[in-house]
Order: structure tokens, then sequence, then C-alpha cells
């Protein structure tokens, strides 16, 4: 690892964070044995498999072969540097660390533009808008409005609710006074305009709701306009840390009660979450008003069985809904429908039914098919066209094609359905089957093309048999490290010649020569990079499976001896060959022209 931090501080913060417990704020996981088993959030994952090792303090993917410790994890999942990790998983545990470089002035802080840095200035500008909205002269009509919503002073400190008034430079230069730059602005989606030209405040007269991810840190913001002037709402645009596709509104609120209970109710709007979270539903999250993305599917499975979709019951509403229901389908997710009635909103109708009611609810809320069929069986009573009734039954079919590719839908059930939509449609129920055929194996040559494309490029680890030695031997190391002493007599790191095995020799060599009793984890502690740390946790898993660590030891050291021998013999014997080549080359260009073998 590099030097940037003291080796005794990452192992304490290393410690600081248990390694089920970091993973668990990401991806939901079930007991296995002695191990925890879950979704891997690093490829397409439909069937738990991802490992978690609480002994070992490792994880590991058996599909993608993503592995490695908690700094490979956090580094992976949120796309950090090894250093900026550290930071992230210190902040986490409440470990203070000392600054890697004095600051010159107050923008030291906020100096290098890397995902940390923008999560700093995001925390920054959410709490200046708080103070705007708090302050008796600027926040008054925005808080007036808060009142008239119902959204209580407690909810609003909860979910950080703030003011950006109406001043298109206001954040700029109280920035500008923090000496944070204004590229820095730029990049965290703060500001928009370009250098030279000048910048103008993203945010302008709107009530503001900052966007967290599962672990508090602010990642972009949502702002609700206050005088009409332009979109209702507007979200910050894609940066490092924001994609509204890939990011849930109130998850770091509500991922405990949605994992306790198995279910995760996703409504439409900030206010929305936030007034069932006042009424004490803290399963509920929000899709940041946009259309439900595989990106959110994907992110919800990770902590819920089932999803219940509550959106309006308006066409727009209904519509978004149909479209997410398929793209849960797709993601394997137990999901049903509940809308609200009286074209209100969830906000509305809570205020004005309650929280008994509201769980009612979705306690009724209908089953995907269910709902299908029934939009079906309308289109076909009230459209008279030929071609509604085919794209109505084409609908239908791409839906339950999904389901049955996914798992969801048991044969008997398929049964059922194909019978029924042959007496709507009047088609033979053979038809229907061989329809619905061609339809699932479309879905599962896409799932294919897209597990196939999300594979990583295979990593080289040498061929032949001097390569298997090599990797014998950090395999024996990195399970019984008492062994060192024995390897350490008879070979060095220069020994390996494959790039990756000799990065991990001369870590594996550097630790334990320091502690000779240092564990997998200690080892794993200073891997900078995510590919080599799932090298280790692979050759560690191999080496364990094999057993016989001291007889492996042996056989491997004395086939790298032999190979470096026969190497020497080599070398020995081409120089001798070259020696002898020259020899005579020399002596045949004497004799055709002694003057140039004077000049030689």
């Amino acid at each position: 690892m590099s030097g940037t931090f003291d080796k005794g501080l990452v192992n304490q913060i290393q410690q600081a964070n248990d390694i089920v417990d970091v993973i668990s704020e990401h991806v939901s996981l079930a007991k296995k044995g002695r191990e925890m088993v879950g979704l891997c959030p690093f490829h397409d994952d439909h069937r738990p498999s991802m490992y978690v090792n609480p002994v070992k303090q490792i994880f590991k993917c058996f599909a993608c072969g993503a592995g490695g410790s908690v700094f490979t994890f956090i580094q992976m999942r949120e796309n950090l540097t090894f250093p900026q990790t550290i930071e992230r998983l210190a902040q986490r545990a409440g470990i203070k660390l000392t600054p890697r470089k004095a600051p010159r002035d107050g923008a030291a802080e906020f100096a290098d533009v890397d995902p940390n840095s923008l999560a700093k200035v995001n925390a920054w500008a959410a709490a200046y808008f708080q103070q705007n909205l708090n302050n008796p002269e600027k926040g008054k009509s925005a808080l007036d409005y808060i009142t008239q919503r119902r959204i209580t002073p407690e909810s609003a400190r909860k979910w950080q609710i703030g003011l950006a008034i109406d001043s298109s430079d206001d954040l700029i230069r109280t920035a500008a006074r923090r000496k944070i730059p204004e590229n820095l602005l730029a990049q965290a989606g703060l500001v928009v305009g370009q250098k030279g030209a000048g910048f103008t405040d993203k945010f302008v007269n709107r009530l503001i709701f900052p966007i967290s991810d599962v672990t508090a840190r602010v990642i972009g913001f949502g702002g609700r306009t206050l005088d009409g002037a332009g979109a209702k709402y507007i979200n910050s645009p894609t940066t490092v840390l924001f994609d509204k596709s890939n990011s849930i509104y109130g998850l770091q609120h509500a991922r405990h009660q949605i994992a306790a209970t198995g279910a995760a109710v996703v409504v439409e709007g900030y206010t929305d979450c936030i007034m069932a979270h006042q009424f004490g539903c803290a399963n509920v999250v929000a899709a940041l008003g946009t259309s439900f993305t595989e990106g959110h599917a994907r992110i919800i499975r990770r902590y819920a069985k089932k999803v219940i979709l509550l959106f309006d019951s308006d066409a727009a509403g209904l519509e978004a809904a149909n479209r997410a229901l398929e793209i849960c389908l797709a993601q394997r997710i137990d999901i049903k429908l509940a809308s609200v009635p009286e074209g209100k909103d969830p906000c509305d109708f809570l205020l004005s039914a309650g929280k008994e009611r509201f769980e009612q609810l979705i306690d009724q809320a209908v089953d995907v098919f269910q709902f299908k069929w029934n939009r079906l069986v309308e289109r076909f009573t009230t459209g008279d066209m030929l071609m509604d009734h085919k794209a109505a039954v084409e609908e239908f079919l791409q839906a339950i094609a999904i389901a049955v590719w996914a798992g969801n839908l048991p044969p008997v059930d398929r049964g059922l359905i194909v019978n029924r939509l042959s007496r709507i449609v009047g088609l033979d129920a053979r038809q229907i089957n061989q329809e619905l055929g061609a339809r699932v194996k479309r879905a599962a040559r896409t799932a294919a093309y897209t597990a196939e494309r999300q594979k990583p490029e295979p990593l080289d680890l040498g061929k032949g048999f001097f390569a298997v030695a090599q990797r014998e031997i950090l395999e024996v190391l990195l399970n019984e490290p008492k062994l060192f002493a024995m390897v350490e007599q008879k070979v060095t790191p220069d020994l390996f010649d494959v790039h990756v095995l000799r990065q991990i020799a001369d870590l594996l060599f550097e630790t334990l020569r320091t502690d000779p009793k240092a564990s997998l984890a200690d080892v794993l502690a200073g891997v900078e990079s995510p590919r080599t740390g799932g090298v280790i946790v692979e050759l560690a898993r191999a080496g364990e499976l094999k057993a016989n660590f001291q007889s492996r030891l042996t056989g491997a050291l004395d086939a790298v001896l032999r190979y470096q021998a026969q190497e020497k013999k080599s070398q020995i014997r081409a120089i001798d060959d070259q020696r002898q080549f020259l020899q005579s080359f020399l002596e045949n260009t004497g004799k055709q022209n002694p003057h140039n073998l004077g000049m030689v």
C-alpha cells in the first residue's frame, strides 16, 4: 500500500468497520452456514452469489469474481480510490484522520475534485440551504409552505429540507467567501454555466430536498419551485456521485425497516415519502419523480423481497406503474400495485385518511398479473380497433414471458393464464403457448447478452508449471503464514514473473516480515487495487480447499528451484553459444578481410 496512511491506523479503521455490518448497509445478507450470503452488487445477480466471511473479514462473489476486504468492497461500490476509501470508513467509524497535507487556506478541504470532495461540498451546501430556511427573514415564505403541507419541524430537520433563496448567485458568493472553487460547485451540479463565461446557481427560489445514498452521504439535490417559475421539480444533473436513475430517495432512513419487513413501498415524490415516515410508515422510499428504472429495481432488490408500487391513480401514474411492473418482474422481484383513490397523491391521502387507511391501501395491493389482466380486459372492452386489441395482448404476453423467464410464474399458473387468455382473444391455447415460448427465449437471450457484457476481463495469472508453482506458494502462505520462514530462505519476490503474482508476493513478503502471524484481512488491508484483492481472496480460497500446506509448499519450492537451475543452465548455454558464434564470425571475417578484423 502507499504511505498515505500509517499501517496501524489502517488496521484500526479496518477493525472498526466489521465487513458484515458495512456490506449490510448496501446488500441484504442472510446466514448460510458459517458465512453470510447476498446478491452481488457488482453484476446483475439474480441468485445470491456473494459470500461474506465474518471470521476472515472477506467477501467473495462466485459469479463475477469480485472479492477482497471491507476496503475493496467500498472502493468498488462507491467508485473511490484507496485513500478515499480509508477516509470514508474512518468517518463511518468516527476515527479522526490527520490531514494528508497541511491546509494552506479554507479551500484545502475542497482541493481535490473527486467523489469525496463532491460529497463534502454537497454536505456544506445542504447545511447552507438549511440555514436559509431557518433564517426568520429569508425562510419565512418557505416555512409557511412547509407548514401548509403539514410537514413538521422534526421532519424538516430529519430530511434536511432547505431553501435556495431568490438570487442567481447567492450560493456562488457564499462559496467564494469559503474559498470553495467554482469548478467544484459545477462538478457537484450546484451551479450551471461555463468557466470563463460565468456561472449561476442551479437552484433559485426553490425548496431544497437533499438526496442521500444509503450511508447518509449527500449525493445530490431536488428543488421544488416556490414561485411557479420553471419546472415544478428539478434535480441535480448527473455527477460522479449522483444519477437519478440509480438513486432512491429516503433509503438511508427506510433500509432497516425494509429489511425487517421484507417489503418496500415505492412512491413518486419527496413529500409523499417524507409524510409516510412522519406517520410512522418507515419502509417507504421514492423514485425521485422519474420513471422507475432497472437501476432502482436493482437497488431495492438488495433489501426487499417484495415491492409495492404506490403511484398516483391518474393516467400518467398508471402508465408509470405499468412500466415499472415489467422492470421489477425482470429483476425477479415480487411486485404488487396500489393506487391512491379519489385522484389524491399519497401525501394528501395520509393527511386526510390517516396511517391505518394508508396501511390498508398497501395491504390491498393488486398482484402484478391481476393488474395486467384487468388492464387487458379493460382495453378489450373499451377499445374497438384491432390494433388496440393486438397491442393489449402483446403487452400482456410480454409481461407473462418475463415472469416465466424470471421464475416468477409457476407452470400451473401459466396454464391457467393461457387458458383465460385463449377465451378472451379467441386463439387456440397452443398458439398462445408458441408465442409465449418465443418471447421467453428472447428474454433469456437478452439477459444472457447483458450478463456477458458485465463479465470482467480475465486476469492473466500465467501459464505453465512455473506459474502454477508461484501460485501454490502464495496459496499456502495466505493460509499458513507460519511457513513463511521456510519460503524466505529459498526465494524472493523477484522470482515471481507474472505481474499480478509479483505484486501480491511483494505485499505478502513485506507483511509477513513485519508480522509473521498476519491474517488474510491484515494482508488485504494493504491492497489498493480491487482486482488484486479479488485475486488474493481467490488464491486463499483455492489454497484452503487443497490443504496439505507443508507438502504442497515443499513441492512448489522444489519445482521453482529446479526451474531456476534450468534457467541458469539455459542462460549459460546461450552465452556460450553467442561466444562461439562471435569467435567463429570474427575468425571468418579476419580470413576474408584482415583490415576489418583490425577495426573490430
